[in-house]
């Protein structure tokens, strides 16, 4: 048997990052990370062992974390995901912030989430809002299916989980909200076919004419499903601003502002539905 300090300088040896080893080494323990360093000459199990060993190997093939231990912590809370679902990331964290401030004093509220995939984005916002009705979509029935379990193991009862094709299953339904984090790589990028990317499923990542088609859609169709001066918010590549915000303005929409990410790179737009004179 070999110690944890071992086995971690056995990913070390193996140009593994060091954080990505002691995840996955304190995940085959069951301990969180602090103790690989306070107990760094235990023994560990062959068991143990062998899941770190066969992690490492996916780890070395580009396979997420995310799908290596079946989760993600998002929002600090524990988002499971699967290769049906994209893995949340930090950067979408930075609008949920600016939504939940933007309606910090508004107790009923009513908010799409469009392409919901694991339910990361409408699960965040429940945990903090518990009394808005929020609605959540999606086009796979089975990212729906994971969506629904991470919602049951969060107990978050009150969000209403629809499988729709973007607006299609939703005539007739208004909303103060509507956020997407629809797919937005063109499929002339070559990164989505690189790294973690890889392993992600291609319809929840590239979207054609120039990675814009899904949010043109999105952008385009608010208006019906919006409340007046509703907000529309969607996350967008970092060079994708000025079209997004072109599409947001020919739409009709008003006080439409792009904003940076964690990062500093534009990352997502907001505009609200302008009340028109009848």
């Amino acid at each position: 048997m070999k110690t944890i300090i071992e086995l971690l300088q056995l990913a070390k040896s193996q140009n593994i990052d060091t954080l990505d080893a002691e995840v996955l080494l304190a995940h085959a323990l069951e301990k969180n990370r602090a103790y690989l360093y306070t107990w760094p000459d235990t023994l560990v199990a062959e068991a143990a062992t062998i899941q770190y060993q066969n992690n490492l190997k996916r780890r070395l093939l580009g396979e997420p974390i995310g799908y290596i231990l079946g989760y993600k912590e998002f929002w600090s809370l524990p988002i499971a995901v699967t290769s049906d679902t994209l893995i949340p990331r930090a950067d979408t964290e930075s609008w949920l912030h600016w939504l939940l401030e933007r309606f910090a004093d508004k107790q009923q509220l009513r908010l799409l989430d469009l392409g919901t995939g694991s339910g990361a984005i409408a699960l965040a916002l429940a945990h903090e809002k518990p009394q808005w009705a929020i609605c959540a979509v999606d086009c796979s029935e089975a990212a729906l299916a994971v969506a629904m379990r991470n919602a049951k193991a969060l107990e978050s009862p009150q969000i209403e989980w629809l499988y729709s094709d973007w607006y299609q299953a939703l005539s007739g339904r208004m909303f103060d909200v509507i956020v997407a984090n629809p797919p937005y790589i063109a499929e002339e990028e070559p990164h989505w076919q690189q790294g973690d990317l890889r392993f992600e499923p291609k319809s929840a990542l590239v979207a054609a004419d120039n990675g814009l088609k899904d949010l043109a859609h999105i952008i385009q169709q608010a208006p019906q499903y919006l409340t007046p001066q509703g907000l529309l918010l969607v996350e967008h590549g970092y060079l994708q601003g000025p079209s997004v915000k072109s599409l947001f303005v020919a739409t009709g929409f008003s006080a439409v502002e792009t904003h940076c990410d964690y990062g500093g790179q534009p990352r997502w737009t907001v505009g609200a539905r302008e009340i028109k004179n009848e």
